[in-house]
Parts: C-alpha cells; sequence; structure tokens
C-alpha cells in the first residue's frame, strides 16, 4: 500500500467520524427538540459524511463492487444526503 493509499483511507476516516460526529449533534437536537428539521439535517450529514467511506472503504470490498458501481452508490448517497439539507431550509 502506497502512501497516497494511506492518506487517501486516512482521510476517509477522518471524513467519516467527523461526520459521524456532527450527525450525532443534529439527531440529539432533533430527540431533545423533537425537530424535524434537525432529523433531516443529521441524515443529510450521515448520507454526505459517512455513508460514502463505509460504501468505499468497508462495504464495496465486502461484497466486490466494481469501481463503477461503488461510485453510483457514493453519488446517490451525495444527492440523497443533499436533498435531506435542503428540506432543512425554510423556504416560504
Amino acid at each position: 500500500m502506497s502512501w497516497l493509499d494511506l492518506l487517501a483511507t486516512g482521510s476517509s476516516l477522518v471524513t467519516a467520524g467527523l461526520g459521524l460526529v456532527v450527525a450525532g449533534l443534529a439527531f440529539r437536537g432533533y430527540r431533545r427538540n423533537d425537530s424535524p428539521t434537525m432529523r433531516a439535517l443529521a441524515i443529510g450529514v450521515f448520507a454526505i459524511a459517512v455513508v460514502p467511506s463505509l460504501l468505499a472503504s468497508v462495504i464495496g470490498p465486502f461484497v466486490a463492487l466494481s469501481d463503477a458501481q461503488a461510485l453510483l452508490g457514493v453519488t446517490l448517497s451525495h444527492t440523497l444526503g443533499l436533498l435531506a439539507i435542503y428540506r432543512t431550509f425554510d423556504t416560504g
């Protein structure tokens, strides 16, 4: 494994960890205030920061996803996460 592979894996793990912390704080805010907005924010952050790392590092190799399949999963996760965060904005 090259230093670039280690750097990519390490940064992915840091991103996933930080995403878990932020999503956890948002979820705690949802439970404390019963706020659907905070729930959507928690889901969005989780889908943007944690799910792609899991797909690329854990699930992909475990179920032998091709690069294209893993990239599709990451892209769909990002899209769903952004839609969830978009829902948190009060447009009315």
